[in-house]
């Protein structure tokens, strides 16, 4: 299910907290940011995530990338961690289907360049920034219990309801191309 040829429907996806398990409370997962690099291996997927990304890489025809705000010891950290969980063979991504950015609005840089048209990030600032060039916004995981969630963008909790929204969505999006 995709758009024209010329405008394929193509997905952004955040690391950390999205891929890798989520945290309760909105907390950040210093054990991989700052712990050892046994400690970040033993970091395991979020639940469901692998499978889904498979899922959306096939249907999307690999028009799916992972694009993380990270510094340089992390963003070693994580490539070793996708190689470490065999994301690549297990989801099809292609390995230069993978982008880091130093800073958080750099984030929208990327979506511009890689023409993204649906994102998942568990920050809302995040999805603030690339508002203006993705139309299709996603806030994954547990929120702060004060958060108030924007009308411009859907919640989800986990991979099996962004997997499902997703879908829908894509279909909705390719149907919109069409007419």
């Amino acid at each position: 299910m995709k758009r024209s040829n010329k405008n394929p429907i193509r997905l952004g996806i955040d690391i950390g907290r999205v891929l890798m398990t989520p945290v309760l409370g909105a907390k950040a997962d210093t054990s991989f940011l700052r712990g050892s690099i046994e400690r970040a291996m033993a970091t395991p997927p979020s639940p469901g995530a692998i499978e889904a990304v498979a899922e959306l890489v096939k249907l999307l025809e690999g028009n799916v990338w992972l694009i993380s705000k990270a510094g340089k010891n992390v963003q070693q950290k994580t490539r070793q961690w996708l190689r470490h969980q065999r994301f690549y063979e297990s989801t099809g991504l292609a390995r230069s289907n993978v982008r880091f950015c130093l800073q958080r609005h750099e984030k929208a840089q990327h979506c511009r360049q890689l023409k993204i048209t649906h994102f998942v990030d568990d920050r809302l600032d995040v999805l603030g920034f690339v508002r203006p060039c993705v139309p299709y916004l996603y806030l994954f995981g547990e929120q702060a219990p004060d958060c108030e969630i924007p009308a411009w963008l859907k919640h989800v909790i986990d991979w099996n309801e962004a997997l499902a929204v997703l879908t829908e969505d894509i279909g909705c999006s390719a149907l919109q191309a069409r007419i």
